[in-house]
């Protein structure tokens, strides 16, 4: 699943993960409320999740997620990847923390390692 605000990264990264022959996109979203309700709804193995979104905060999601379903593996992808964040979201789960601008398609390779 994919968790995003701006509809161009959402984009980005289904296209990016379609092409990944063990990927199913099994949800997007494009802020708080509706990450969880899908979370929820579609219970997947892995959550691509920002930090910042219009209604709230991904960290909050993120301990959302992980209290109600531990085994799904959380992805944080973002603009604010600062030592506080990477901290705060490791802290809370987090399986992997990366830059948006330096490390995007690391999630691919992420991916793929929890595949072999």
């Amino acid at each position: 699943m994919v968790s995003d605000d701006s509809e161009v990264v959402r984009r980005h990264l289904v296209a990016m993960l379609s092409e990944l022959p063990f990927v199913d996109v099994v949800g997007e979203a494009r802020n708080v409320a509706a990450t969880l309700e899908t979370v929820q709804r579609v219970q997947p193995d892995v959550v691509i999740l920002d930090i910042h979104m219009p209604d709230g905060s991904g960290l909050q999601a993120l301990k959302h997620i992980k209290r109600e379903l531990p085994e799904t593996k959380v992805i944080m992808l973002t603009n604010h990847a600062n030592a506080f964040y990477r901290r705060a979201c490791m802290n809370a789960g987090a399986s992997f923390f990366f830059d948006k601008s330096t490390e995007f398609e690391r999630v691919g390779d992420v991916l793929s390692e929890m595949k072999a």
